[in-house]
């Protein structure tokens, strides 16, 4: 794998080093020593600061007045000299406080003042030093984007797309969101392939405002993005959650009940005026950030390459990477390897890996057919890719293929980026 070193940010070499910051609380400590010995604490220089005559010293062992000549002529009062550190170099009340500070009380004065600016720089090398571990140390190599996917309308075909934003929410391609459409019954339920495996024959298209709907055997049909502000917002409910959804009429709910041969379904858009589910809600280590439409309970799901291979070496029915719909699909790197991807770069977007995807038996829905199998390949990843037993309280008895990320910095990806692991 390569190494790189992050394109942003200071290098460690332009933060701040130790030995500097030591030097310069060393050089402060000098400049104020020289200040607060010039600043009066001698008595001759305190008197005249003062404006008083320089006294005489008083004679041996300290007892009486101090003797004075009356023919000696009263000194001159010497300026006391204010260091350019000092305050009194200042403008304003600051500066004018100057000669204040140079009286009885100066050195608890200028200690306060040694004090607070060695918290400063105390605390700026702190900062610094935080910002540097903060930083990845480098940037590791780990593979290449192969294809992007987007599945605008929940368990219908994904639209494989040659670049993609990457949103808090999800993967973006001009008007296509993922996940930001669904099915539902008319109690406002969700209606996966999981209940009705020909949803997955569905194609979705977007066409000059429109999003277009084509399946085997039906008229293609075509229903506008930006929906009227007439049509009704449904309560629906996904995993036992509550969200939000505008029903986007009664001649696509009749084209998919019709093409589906059911019940009476509805199609619903999510606006990005509605709120949106928290991932945490359905998986306690998520974020308190981190928020998705009609996705399961993550923004965005990686698979490599290496890890469909290894499971079409076990199978004798070989899939496709459509059985498991994911967002990123990743070649160069082993099989398995994204389960250990905990911080990823992909062009300018940070991702941060937060569990692994826990399949079902949605995966055995046939892609090209819509025939729902019911055993593979979930069994044979039943028999070698179950998790930890310490884990078990998260995925229970579901096979483990596939990472969920979180959107740490938004931006743009496409086909052919280099996939970097963020290493500390």
């Amino acid at each position: 794998m390569e190494n790189h070193h992050p394109p942003r940010g200071p290098c460690r070499d332009q933060l701040p080093q130790r030995s500097t910051v030591r030097r310069t609380f060393k050089g402060f400590g000098r400049a104020l020593g020289r200040a607060h010995t010039a600043g009066g604490r001698s008595p001759t220089a305190g008197a005249a600061g003062r404006g008083g005559a320089v006294r005489a010293e008083r004679p041996h062992g300290g007892r009486g007045r101090p003797r004075t000549s009356p023919h000696r002529p009263r000194p001159v009062p010497v300026p006391v000299p204010v260091p350019a550190c000092g305050l009194g170099a200042m403008s304003g009340p600051w500066g004018a406080a100057g000669p204040a500070l140079r009286g009885p009380r100066a050195g608890w004065l200028w200690a306060a003042a040694a004090a607070l600016a060695l918290g400063a720089l105390l605390g700026a090398w702190r900062w610094a030093a935080g910002r540097r571990r903060r930083r990845p140390a480098r940037l590791q190599r780990v593979g290449t984007v192969s294809s992007l996917f987007v599945y605008p309308v929940k368990s219908c075909r994904g639209v494989a797309v040659p670049r993609a934003q990457v949103t808090p929410m999800g993967l973006q391609s001009g008007e296509l969101r993922d996940r930001f459409w669904l099915v539902t019954k008319e109690d406002g339920h969700m209606v996966t392939a999981r209940q009705e495996p020909r949803l997955v024959l569905v194609s979705v298209g977007c066409e000059n405002g429109c999003l277009a709907l084509s399946a085997p055997g039906m008229e293609p049909l075509r229903l506008p993005v930006r929906l009227p502000r007439k049509n009704p917002v449904r309560n629906c409910r996904l995993f036992g959650l509550d969200i939000q959804g505008r029903d986007c009429g009664d001649e696509v709910a009749r084209w998919i009940t019709t093409f589906l041969n059911s019940e009476p379904y509805r199609l619903v858009h999510f606006e990005p005026s509605m709120v949106p589910r928290k991932s945490k809600d359905v998986i306690d280590l998520f974020r308190t950030t981190d928020e998705v439409a009609y996705p399961d309970c993550s923004p965005v799901l990686i698979i490599s390459e290496a890890s469909l291979d290894d499971l079409n070496t076990r199978l004798e029915k070989k899939v496709k990477i459509q059985n498991f719909r994911p967002n990123i699909f990743v070649t160069g790197c082993n099989a398995f390897e994204e389960d250990t991807w905990e911080e990823i770069l992909i062009g300018s977007v940070e991702m941060k890996g937060t569990v692994c995807c826990a399949r079902c038996i949605l995966t055995t829905v046939n892609p090209d057919t819509g025939v729902l199998d019911r055993k593979e390949p979930l069994e044979t990843l039943k028999s070698y890719r179950l998790c930890d037993p310490s884990e078990r309280h998260i995925y229970k008895s579901s096979p483990l293929f596939g990472r969920y990320f979180a959107v740490d910095k938004t931006g743009t990806i496409q086909v052919g980026d280099p996939v970097y692991k963020m290493v500390q």
